[in-house]
């Protein structure tokens, strides 16, 4: 009978200023363990602070079921903490506050909203083969937005999120700089063009793309669930020979994990190699079933764990952004994301960009907000990429758990549809 412990304790502090007001100081602090008994084919699961006999006593009891769960069985074991160079519980709420305080001065609208995140993560493993593995992983934050009034209201967002400590916010007024320069621009931009056209997409937007249209794709349970344009693909041609998607917990963005939720050391994953299909993300349970290499199970908090990216990206390419502009020659420049939807089962997406240029033989022209593009996989298979990747964070939801990552990609130059928001 196979089994599994997780003991995961959690702090958080999260401030905001809205409008330039400090909302009270949100301290929260989680400690919790998650029991799994695997017997006849069927997880028994209980969570609740208890000693280990007892907490298997009871998670065995509610296996109550037969069914066809197998797991690979790995080994893994191993200890890691990541520390910062500057540990923010040094600093006082107080002075956390003038921080913020200080990047809500410099936004130059009176609509605004400065958030800040930190967090501490304790994660603890073992089970009924002898693996044993633990880590404390902190995770920084501070997010940006602010809306302008002009013929529409017109809001624009930045966020600086990394693992480790205090000084992952140095460049956070960068990001300032960038709003202000911004949104007063965006107030006075056109309507955009509709119909197929070519579409540079800068990074940000890029790796959204990657990550909400391909990355779910590639989760091995929607695989499983018949969920997946990707479904019996491995090995099969699915973009330009140009492109390589690779997932990778072990880089320091804000997807990074040393261990995934069940024990499985942390590695890179190679998804697309030079446009062929060359993996899925698993459990040890998608592992089992489709033959793959678990690593890929993460939970929010002590619920069951479930494949999920982490950091995910697409590699670059070898153009520069003014060679990229004149392949372009005539169409849009887009820049950002506000939000959209896809559909892993069709590849089929649709997203809003936060603001972009229109092209016009090759150069940069009047800027555009309110446009939104869309298309499906099947871009991919002709793209062209820039040289320099950049990395944007956030949280992602599925199943109801919500866990952090990052998205990654270099400016992306393809063929889409493009209309208002």
């Amino acid at each position: 009978m196979h089994y599994d412990i997780r003991e995961v304790e959690a702090e958080s502090l999260t401030i905001t200023l809205e409008n330039g007001a400090i909302e009270k100081p949100k301290l929260t602090h989680f400690h919790s363990k998650s029991f799994r008994v695997l017997k006849n084919g069927f997880w028994g699961v209980f969570e609740g602070l208890v000693d280990d006999a007892e907490g298997l006593s009871y998670a065995e009891k509610n296996a109550i079921w037969k069914g066809d769960v197998e797991i690979l069985e790995v080994n893994s074991n191993g200890k890691f903490k990541l520390k910062p160079k500057i540990d923010p519980r040094d600093l006082s709420i107080e002075e956390k506050m003038n921080f913020l305080k200080e990047i809500d001065k410099r936004i130059s609208t009176s609509i605004r909203r400065v958030g800040y995140i930190e967090s501490f993560k304790r994660f603890e493993y073992r089970d009924a083969l002898g693996n044993e593995v633990c880590y404390v992983v902190p995770r920084m934050g501070i997010s940006v937005v602010a809306i302008g009034k002009g013929e529409t209201l017109q809001f624009i967002s930045k966020r600086l999120m990394k693992p480790g400590g205090w000084e992952k916010l140095d460049h956070v007024f960068e990001l300032v700089d960038e709003v202000n320069e911004i949104l007063p621009k965006l107030l006075k931009a056109k309507s955009p063009p509709s119909g197929e056209m070519n579409v540079l997409m800068n990074p940000e937007l890029a790796g959204v793309f990657i990550h909400e249209c391909f990355g779910h794709a590639v989760e091995a349970d929607h695989v499983l669930q018949g969920a997946s344009v990707l479904i019996g693909k491995i090995g099969e041609k699915i973009a330009g020979e140009n492109v390589t998607i690779v997932d990778d917990p072990t880089i320091e963005e804000f997807g990074f994990y040393p261990f995934d939720d069940e024990g499985v050391k942390a590695e890179k994953k190679v998804l697309v190699e030079n446009g062929v299909l060359k993996s899925y993300l698993h459990s040890k349970e998608t592992a089992k079933k489709l033959k793959g290499k678990p690593g890929n199970a993460r939970s929010e908090g002590v619920a069951f764990p479930i494949v999920r990216m982490s950091n995910t990206y697409l590699a670059e390419g070898d153009l520069s952004f003014e060679e990229l502009l004149e392949e372009c020659k005539n169409g849009v420049f887009l820049l950002g994301s506000r939000g959209g939807e896809t559909n892993p089962a069709t590849g089929y997406f649709q997203f809003s960009a936060q603001y972009g240029y229109i092209v016009k033989n090759g150069e940069l022209s009047d800027m555009i907000r309110d446009v939104s593009l869309s298309g499906n996989l099947e871009i991919l298979k002709d793209v062209k990429l820039g040289n320099e990747i950049e990395f944007d964070p956030g949280f992602c939801g599925k199943a109801f758990q919500t866990v952090p990552v990052a998205d990654g990609a270099p400016m992306v130059l393809c063929k889409a549809k493009v209309g208002g928001a």
